[in-house]
């Protein structure tokens, strides 16, 4: 049997709906962390990155970008 791979068909990858707030929120967080992290090192550019990142996944959890604009996935 072949390997569907991510996304593929109806049972892909993004058929549960994509990743909850939760999982957002902590991207969000961690991504934060690993900036300043970089930013201590003197690493500017892979923090800014970082940064961003972190930005992104901030957008994701406000529900500011993103498929599932205003729901809440982890809620019953």
């Amino acid at each position: 049997m072949a390997w569907a791979g991510w996304g593929a068909g109806p049972a892909g990858a993004g058929s549960a709906g994509g990743p909850g707030r939760i999982f957002l929120g902590l991207m969000a967080v961690f991504s934060v962390a690993v900036a300043v992290a970089l930013w201590r090192e003197g690493r500017l550019s892979p923090a800014a990155i970082a940064l961003a990142a972190g930005f992104y996944f901030a957008l994701r959890v406000a529900g500011a970008i993103g498929r599932g604009r205003g729901r809440d996935d982890d809620e019953p």
